[in-house]
């Protein structure tokens, strides 16, 4: 087990603006608001160096953990090094957001701890990059797909161990993690980016990262 938590994340206020659609007049508001960030976030990160054990047609298992997906397994071909993950910045920020009494600068705050969120994930596809020799890395999250439903998150703590005690991340009954600006998922290496959203035909979703592709339904049989 692998665990990262010396990890320094900057935000950049303009970018912040960007992402609350906000104009420049209310520049001076967001620096403070990023300021506040800084002193709230506590990243961490846990992932495994696991390996591909077996595969059927809509199944795959990682150390001996099976995973039922048919993109997951598709994604796997030939494939045999994969890396489970946990990433989180803490429950500091979202306490004192809750505790704001204030719905727009809670909203904002919010946001903030997404960015922030995505910045530490993109910390460990670099480390993994350097550290492992790798290329291109492409990632699927449990929950993201029908596919691969959130019922699986239970299967990606088992590969993980105690994820509570390593990285203060909690799985509840309903399978959300605790605190809430947490993410998981396993990350493979891949010669073609590949993106959840590019099998998820939902509209006006502000997180989609890719166009949907009906083309590739033939690919993975789904």
């Amino acid at each position: 087990m692998e665990l990262l938590d010396k990890i320094t994340v900057q935000l950049n206020p303009k970018e912040v603006l960007r992402q609350l659609h906000l104009g420049t007049e209310h520049l001076e508001g967001v620096q403070e608001l990023v300021e506040t960030t800084h002193s709230l976030i506590r990243p961490r990160v846990i992932y495994e160096v696991s390996y591909v054990t077996h595969r059927n047609e809509n199944t795959v298992d990682i150390d001996g953990v099976r995973f039922t997906s048919r993109v997951l397994r598709v994604n796997l071909d030939g494939i045999e090094r994969v890396f489970p993950y946990v990433v989180t910045i803490g429950r500091e920020l979202e306490n004192t957001a809750t505790s704001l009494g204030n719905i727009v600068k809670q909203f904002y705050l919010e946001t903030i701890g997404d960015i922030a969120l995505d910045h530490v994930g993109k910390y460990l596809e670099d480390h993994l990059k350097r550290k492992y020799g790798l290329g291109k890395i492409s990632e699927m999250n449990p929950g993201s797909l029908e596919d691969w439903p959130i019922t699986q998150q239970k299967n990606l703590f088992s590969i993980l161990g105690n994820v509570e005690d390593l990285a203060g991340v909690k799985l509840t009954e309903s399978l959300l993690m605790i605190p809430r600006k947490s993410v998981s998922g396993i990350y493979f290496p891949t010669e073609v980016t590949f993106y959840s959203c590019q099998l998820c035909p939902r509209k006006n979703c502000e997180q989609r990262q890719a166009p949907y592709d009906e083309n590739l339904k033939d690919k993975y049989k789904i």
